[in-house]
């Protein structure tokens, strides 16, 4: 659309609005029925670690939404001299997993816990044992059943409990629903009634220590949708939760909210069987859309669904960018000591570029970005360590490839189990993810380090909020549009643009002497965090 064209589909309110709340961010686009992005804005957040449990306030949420939303307007209002009065529909897009319980007044009755929390552990080992189904410990069943085993006063008057997408789009349009993708970590899901495992809940219900309590478990999650499924409008409450200024009519339609694994699926087109993408952030994860069931129950890997309710294979990390962060923020702060102002972008592409000059095997140094505790390795808590011997080659250039080795070290320890025991091998993975916009660096250490090639598409880029833009725009179109996965072929991914690189012998050979160093040095962590 050209600008007159672009200005008259906001003036008619055929707009949507994606939004995303994510580990350090919250995001909105804004864009018009050809997907392209009209306005956008986003709020930097971080959670807070309180009482041993990370959470984010509630207060910040809606903080956070508003100062998004009064960005795009102020943007809209400068670029096409129009106001927005009406947006045709709405989605929310939220960090999976997590843990938060209602009372019957809407009352939160525990702090938010997040995915990043790894306190469940009793309740995680015992319900993935009883459902013989993996249950990791930042699903939401497991912090509902790790509240029961505590005793924890709470649960008796526990009448809903969500995730953080769930929550957003229930104040949004009064209804307690959630997207498939998104609910299957709440509780396994079935894949053939797109609806909650019932004889998991059966079971779950018959728990000794689960029957004193006066709710039902299948009563208190919210109900599934499937993308392209009506799930509610926006409430005039609703619009003034968004719109401060209340220029925002009620009545948009809002998609299923979902989680930022679903909408990664969605903005890398990576739905269909046996297609797999990776999300790098403050976490990261692999989603492999599985053709069938795997031959055993493994607790690296969770099965999840894709926004359509298709079984994926799913393996997370709860760290991988942070520490790169914190490093390139000392790296700021000497540059800065020196007199020299350098913005994000290009501190990053200069310190990642540096890698390209090191060692393969990033000269024996090992680097553990444990900010909080690591699932996959086994860690209960976090404690960022850099180490390395006498004789190692301490340079730049193998100082920060290390980092990036370090990021990606749990999801490769995760992916090997797939790609050995499960003999599933991806012709190539799509990635997404900030660290991705220096070109090529962080892309080509992905695939040495997974040994696939590794496809980054020019709307990755773009993000979930983007992803939650199209879902809410399928949701206008899905009866014409029965299959999601036609919608984003014909209509979204007409026109690709991306690079794929392929793993290099030298680099995967250099990445498989790292992660046996890294792996054989895990009893060093798990020093740090008794001593510290």
């Amino acid at each position: 659309m050209n600008l007159v064209e672009t200005s008259k589909a906001i003036q008619q309110g055929n707009i949507s609005l994606g939004i995303e709340l994510g580990s350090t961010r919250i995001k909105a686009v804004l864009i018009t029925d050809d997907f392209k992005t009209i306005a956008s804005g986003s709020y930097v957040w971080e959670n807070k670690f309180e009482n041993g449990i990370w959470t984010y306030s509630l207060d910040e949420v809606w903080k956070g939404i508003q100062h998004c939303y009064t960005q795009i307007a102020a943007d809209v209002k400068a670029k096409f001299h129009c106001t927005i009065l009406k947006i045709s529909s709405i989605g929310v897009s939220a960090m999976m997993h997590g843990y938060l319980a209602f009372s019957e007044n809407g009352s939160l009755l525990t702090p938010f816990r997040t995915w990043r929390n790894n306190i469940t552990e009793q309740a995680a080992n015992k319900l993935t044992k009883l459902f013989n189904f993996n249950i990791p410990e930042r699903w939401s069943i497991a912090h509902l059943y790790q509240a029961i085993l505590n005793n924890e006063p709470h649960v008796n008057d526990i009448r809903y409990i969500t995730t953080l997408a769930g929550y957003v789009h229930w104040k949004l349009s009064g209804e307690k629903v959630l997207g498939i993708g998104d609910a299957s970590g709440v509780f396994p899901i079935d894949e053939t009634t797109g609806d909650y495992r019932n004889d998991f809940l059966e079971k779950f219900e018959t728990l000794e220590n689960v029957t004193q309590y006066q709710w039902k478990i299948k009563d208190i999650l919210p109900k599934v949708l499937k993308a392209g499924e009506h799930a509610g409008t926006l409430t005039e409450d609703g619009a003034r939760l968004l719109d401060k200024n209340g220029h925002l009519q009620s009545g948009s339609l809002m998609a299923p909210p979902e989680g930022d694994a679903g909408t990664g699926m969605v903005c890398t087109n990576s739905i269909r069987e046996r297609k797999g993408n990776v999300s790098v952030g403050t976490s990261a994860f692999s989603m492999i859309v599985l053709d069938k069931p795997l031959n055993k129950v493994y607790r690296d890997i969770d099965i999840v669904t894709t926004p359509t309710g298709s079984p994926v294979a799913m393996v997370h990390i709860n760290n991988c960018s942070s520490d790169i962060n914190a490093w390139a923020q000392i790296f700021k702060e000497f540059a800065e000591r020196l007199g020299i102002d350098l913005k994000a972008d290009r501190l990053f592409e200069t310190l990642l570029f540096a890698s390209t000059k090191a060692d393969p095997d990033a000269g024996g140094l090992v680097n553990y970005s444990y900010l909080s505790g690591e699932n996959i390795t086994k860690m209960p808590a976090g404690r960022p360590l850099f180490v390395r011997e006498p004789n190692s080659r301490f340079t730049l250039a193998n100082f920060v490839l290390t980092q990036l080795y370090a990021a990606f070290a749990p999801l490769k320890i995760g992916m090997d189990i797939l790609k050995h025991e499960e003999k599933i091998n991806m012709d190539v993975l799509i990635a997404q993810g900030g660290l991705f916009k220096t070109p090529v660096i962080g892309q080509q250490v992905l695939a040495n380090a997974l040994n696939i090639p590794i496809t980054v598409m020019s709307t990755a880029g773009e993000g979930g909020a983007w992803g939650m833009a199209v879902l809410a725009v399928y949701a206008k179109y899905a009866k014409k549009y029965p299959c999601l996965e036609d919608f984003l072929d014909t209509e979204v991914f007409t026109n690709l643009e991306s690079i794929t690189l392929s793993p290099e012998p030298e680099g995967v050979a250099g990445y498989e002497q790292f992660i046996e160093k890294y792996q054989d040095g895990l009893p060093i962590e798990e020093t740090a965090i008794k001593c510290l």
